[in-house]
C-alpha cells in the first residue's frame, strides 16, 4: 500500500508579545484516499466508519461532514478549477483513538498523474467545532513546495484572525516536513513545524505507536487547553470567538 504511518515531532514557537515554545512527540497516518477500504481489509486494528482501536470516519472531515472523503475532496479540487483525474490524494491526519479524535490540522497532498505535488489542501478545525479548508497551489523551490494564504478562520483565542500563513512542504523518501509561519502586519508571530519519518503501516507498527504515544488524540486536546491556560497566565491578549471577523481568503500568491 501507499498508505503509511508518520512519526516525529510537532513544534510551535511564538515570538510576540513574549517567547513561548512547545514540542510534542506525535504520529499520524498518511492515507492514500483510494486505499481506504484496503487499509481496513489489511489491518485488524484500523477500521473505516466503525468502532475499533483506531478508526477513520469520513464524517470527521470536511464541512458538511463527508460521506466519501475521496469523492468530496476531488469535487473540491474541481470547484477550485483543478481537474484531479489520475491524481493521487494522500490525507495526513490523526485517526480516532478508542473513539475520540481532534485534528487541529490535516493535510491533503494532491499529486498529479506524473507524481508531482501540485496542490496542498489544509483542513483546519477549531475547538468550537468549526472546519475550514485552505487550498494552496504550490510552487517548487528546491526540495520544498511553497505557498501562502491569508488567514480566514478563528483558531486560537490568543491570536487575531487577521494575518497570513506561509507554508512549506517537503515530501520525499526521507519523510514529510511541513512548516507554517504565521505573520501579522508583516511581522513574524508564530512558527509551526512537523518533522515526520515514514513507518510501514502494519498492525505491529500501529501497536507500537499506541504504546509509544498512548491516547495521542486525547492528549492533543488536553495540551491545547493546558498551553492556552499558560498563555493566559502570562498575559497574552484574549480574543473572543464571538468577536472574530470572518472573511473570505485572499487569492494565494
Amino acid at each position: 500500500m501507499n498508505s503509511h504511518l508518520l512519526e516525529g515531532k510537532v513544534m510551535h514557537r511564538r515570538t510576540r508579545p513574549f517567547t513561548y515554545r512547545l514540542d510534542h512527540a506525535v504520529y499520524y497516518v498518511a492515507l492514500d484516499l483510494g486505499e481506504l477500504d484496503e487499509v481496513e481489509r489489511t489491518l485488524r486494528l484500523v477500521s473505516r466508519n466503525r468502532r475499533n482501536v483506531l478508526s477513520f470516519r469520513d464524517g470527521d472531515h470536511l464541512d458538511p461532514p463527508a460521506v466519501d472523503v475521496d469523492a468530496r475532496i476531488r469535487q473540491h479540487l474541481r470547484d477550485e478549477g483543478v481537474e484531479p483525474d489520475g491524481w493521487q490524494v494522500t490525507l495526513v491526519t490523526s485517526l480516532r483513538v478508542f473513539g475520540y479524535v481532534f485534528n487541529p490540522a490535516s493535510f491533503y497532498l494532491c499529486r498529479d498523474a506524473a507524481g508531482e505535488l501540485r496542490v496542498v489542501i489544509v483542513e483546519v478545525h477549531n475547538t468550537h467545532g468549526e472546519r475550514h479548508l485552505y487550498t494552496l497551489r504550490t510552487e517548487r523551490r528546491g526540495a520544498w513546495h511553497v505557498a501562502s494564504m491569508a488567514k480566514a478562520f478563528y483558531v486560537s483565542p490568543f491570536i487575531e484572525i487577521d494575518g497570513r500563513y506561509n507554508v512549506r512542504v517537503r515530501d520525499d523518501a526521507d519523510g514529510l516536513r511541513i512548516a507554517i509561519d504565521e505573520s501579522q502586519d508583516g511581522q513574524p508571530l508564530l512558527y509551526t513545524s512537523l518533522v515526520l519519518r515514514r513507518v510501514r503501516l502494519t498492525d505491529r507498527a500501529v501497536a507500537r505507536m499506541l504504546v509509544r504515544h498512548p491516547f495521542v488524540t486525547q492528549k492533543t486536546i488536553a495540551a491545547i487547553h493546558l498551553h492556552a491556560w499558560r498563555l493566559w497566565r502570562r498575559g497574552a491578549r484574549f480574543h473572543r470567538h464571538a468577536d472574530a471577523r470572518r472573511r473570505p481568503a485572499e487569492a494565494t500568491r
